[in-house]
């Protein structure tokens, strides 16, 4: 089988020969067979069976001929092994059924157990590994976008209590970054010892932080 690897390459800065073109949410409406997959699953429903994730992944690989393939799955997905109940609500997104509130909220956070309770990922990625001829690219929520969401209860423009916690319970916050840095780390090595080539992590909304507060928030060592 041949392997088209000019994506990796060209994340390396290595030469190439064409500039590799790929697609986030490379899945998506367009494709009728998709929507028929829809009508039938949630999304958290497809990502819990690993043949079907695979096709979902596949199909614009075949479809658009694209030099990497992009995993079918959610930032939110890891929480749940580390005990937060939520579900992907249409036309709203994550609503989080036991929010984080307190420091006793953030001390009853487990560990997460990736290969207990999102073993049906790994195998999505090992079915993936072995059937594609481009890299595949995995990917996982950052600390602080995680973090609005567990905190706020489901998406919010103003990030009132997230930002509330930050700055007058500052122990409390950098335990809950602890923990969820911990969480993203193993999260993403069990996706690359599974077959995954490349990982992105998502910060989609530090921008509502100013650059001072995230170096002392999220990006310090603290």
């Amino acid at each position: 089988m041949s392997y088209n690897d000019r994506f990796i390459r060209a994340c390396k800065k290595q030469p190439v020969d064409q500039l590799p073109v790929w697609y986030m949410r490379q899945a998506g409406r367009y494709d009728p067979e998709y929507r028929k997959i829809k009508e039938k699953y949630s999304l958290l429903e497809i990502c819990r069976q690993p043949e079907l994730v695979a096709e979902v992944t596949l199909m614009p690989v075949r479809k658009l001929g694209v030099d990497a393939a992009i995993l079918y799955s959610d930032i939110m997905n890891p929480v749940a092994s580390i005990g937060i109940d939520f579900d992907i609500v249409k036309n709203i997104g994550p609503v989080i059924h036991n929010p984080i509130r307190s420091a006793e909220d953030v001390r009853k956070l487990k560990p997460i157990d990736v290969e207990k309770d999102l073993s049906h990922i790994l195998r999505t990625i090992e079915i993936l590994a072995a059937q594609l001829e481009v890299p595949l690219i995995t990917f996982a929520g950052a600390p602080f976008t995680i973090a609005s969401y567990l905190i706020e209860g489901k998406p919010s423009k103003s990030y009132i209590r997230t930002k509330s916690l930050m700055y007058e319970e500052p122990a409390v916050w950098f335990q809950l970054m602890d923990k969820l840095g911990d969480m993203v780390i193993a999260y993403l090595k069990s996706h690359i010892a599974s077959g995954a080539k490349a990982v992105q992590l998502f910060d989609s909304w530090v921008g509502s932080l100013s650059p001072a507060d995230f170096g002392k928030y999220v990006f310090a060592d603290h």
